[in-house]
């Protein structure tokens, strides 16, 4: 068997698969959008709600500083206070059914985005399960949980808030600049002169503003990796007194994160001010032409009184759309990132799949080639043959791919040349749910989950009785220790089995493998360990296990 070298050697660093995998967004992405509202189609009637309620609040505040204008016009000038002792029972009213229809949008759009961010995180976690192996080779575990965590956050944001705050900004600004053009056309036209100024202030702005906020979503993926990371190795810190030098090279990480934010508060101020003076510039049009106007007898004093206000109702949108902006940056970003993951082509189970009914478990390599990255081969031209029922022990150094022939054989990866074949098919032939059924492998340092131990060793046949699982441990030789358990075989089991010793998790991934009862059994290095005490009770049990099955068992040794 020829080998090129393990799989560590080429698969890079952190930051530059974070730097590969994301390129800058754009500051609007159609496609994202587009997909982003298809997640409300569930809830058309809701949305619709929400949206109705989002026109009546618009269109009852803006009418707001109109009421104004009539008051003076039509009811101060003339004395008339049962006229306006009227108008003010019914702005009361207008302002009451604007609170009213803002609670209702606001409840409803708050559950529509709470479900939406069940759905996300309940589909973003099935997909995962059913990605290839590949994928997490490429993608750091923190980088992935800032997906599914912070992304989905942010686009439950969107929908919950900025969203419809975006539609009724904009009809907020649409029904300003209607009022304005009703009560005086030409006043209307010298207030709005502002306008083609703070759009060009805006396309420069957003232009700077668009690189800030993105180099925020990548820090923050960045704190979250290194996190996850010094987590799960927390005992090889403490083992080693890393924990200054990480607390170091976190800090150097979390001060990125914190200098990004800056910027991007620093961002998004700088166009406030800009924005104050424009509103100040428009308010002194209104005053300057609309007063000569009224001392000429032109205009009556309520227009205004009514545009001024007006101008404050014009540029409060703006500034809000301002905010807006920074959160439509995040989800086009946080939408990108998501949809990346679940664009990704899942392990599929083809329908037409063999599921052969006499499966013995002879096994055959024939020329199999395999490179976890292009040009650099794990395996070169592999032939092997393992005859059903036979054990086989891969021996060989770190490195020589003796773990990458298990994963071959499980089929974590296919093959880039050659076959594997069992009883003579190829396994890329048969369904993946039938080959994992036969196909069971023992790491070396297995994984056990946060539950009992009777539902960690019935992890591989949830149907399995209690009969069986206790049979199961008590052919690998795990019974006895399980009953000294807390609570025996209900005893819940810390992160990762950390409340058991290394060998008790090993016996209990081979009571596991008993209970799958599969004719193919992989031991990558299933016993490296352990103590020999355990060991010897292992080497029992296996003995026992490997009665009938055939089996492969990977063993680091000097080369030979």
């Amino acid at each position: 068997m020829a080998h090129g070298g393990g799989r560590s050697g080429g698969l890079g660093g952190h930051h530059m698969r974070e730097a590969a995998e994301e390129e800058l967004g754009r500051p609007y992405d159609h496609r994202v959008m587009t997909r982003l509202l298809t997640y409300l189609a569930p809830y058309k009637r809701s949305v619709a709600l929400a949206l109705l309620a989002t026109m009546v609040y618009t269109a009852a505040s803006s009418a707001q500083p109109y009421f104004a204008k009539l008051a003076i016009d039509n009811y101060i000038r003339r004395g008339d206070m049962r006229g306006l002792s009227l108008l003010g029972g019914i702005f009361l009213l207008v302002a009451l059914v604007a609170w009213g229809v803002q609670y209702l949008q606001q409840r409803v759009t708050a559950r529509i985005g709470h479900r939406i961010l069940y759905t996300l995180r309940t589909q973003l976690f099935a997909h995962l399960q059913r990605l290839p192996i590949k994928f997490y080779d490429r993608h750091e575990t923190g980088s992935v949980m800032s997906r599914v965590q912070n992304d989905v956050g942010v686009l439950q944001d969107f929908v919950t808030g900025s969203l419809l705050t975006i539609l009724a900004d904009f009809l907020s600004l649409g029904m300003v600049v209607f009022f304005l053009l009703y009560q005086d056309v030409t006043l209307a036209l010298i207030t709005l002169t502002v306008v083609p100024l703070l759009a060009a202030t805006m396309a420069l702005w957003q232009q700077r503003a668009r690189r800030t906020f993105f180099r925020v979503r990548q820090a923050i993926a960045v704190v979250t990796a290194s996190l996850q990371e010094n987590v799960s190795g927390v005992r090889a810190i403490q083992s080693l007194t890393r924990e200054d030098e990480n607390l170091k090279r976190f800090d150097r990480v979390n001060a990125d994160h914190l200098e990004a934010n800056v910027e991007a508060g620093k961002v998004s101020a700088a166009v406030m001010p800009v924005v104050e003076v424009l509103v100040a510039t428009a308010t002194a049009l209104v005053i300057l032409f609309g007063g000569r106007r009224v001392l000429a007898g032109e205009l009556e004093p309520g227009v205004v009184v009514a545009f001024a206000l007006y101008v404050q109702r014009f540029f409060d949108p703006i500034r809000d759309l301002v905010v807006q902006y920074t959160q439509l940056q995040r989800t086009m970003v946080g939408g990108q990132r998501i949809f990346e993951v679940l664009d990704t082509p899942p392990q599929e189970e083809d329908p037409h799949g063999l599921e052969p009914a006499d499966l013995r478990g002879e096994v055959t390599f024939q020329g199999a080639h395999f490179s976890y990255i292009p040009g650099l081969e794990v395996l070169h031209d592999v032939e092997l043959h393992v005859p059903a029922g036979q054990t086989v022990a891969l021996v060989g150094p770190t490195g020589a791919g003796k773990s990458t022939v298990a994963s071959l054989l499980a089929r974590f990866y296919d093959v880039n040349q050659g076959c594997i074949l069992i009883d003579g098919i190829d396994i890329r032939r048969l369904r993946r749910s039938f080959l994992a059924r036969r196909v069971a492998m023992v790491p070396q340092d297995p994984f056990l989950f946060s539950a009992t131990v009777r539902e960690n060793i019935r992890y591989g046949r949830s149907e399995a009785g209690d009969e069986e699982v206790e049979a199961a441990a008590r052919v690998v030789g795990a019974h006895d220790f399980v009953l000294h358990l807390p609570q025996g075989y209900d005893t819940f089991l810390a992160e990762r089995g950390q409340n058991l010793s290394q060998g008790q998790r090993q016996l209990i991934a081979f009571a596991r493998a008993v209970l799958a009862d599969p004719h193919i059994l992989i031991l990558d290095e299933a016993t490296a360990n352990v103590d020999p005490a355990t060991e010897a009770l292992i080497q029992r049990a296996l003995s026992r296990l490997l009665s009938g099955r055939t089996a492969s068992s990977c063993w680091t040794r000097g080369a030979s």
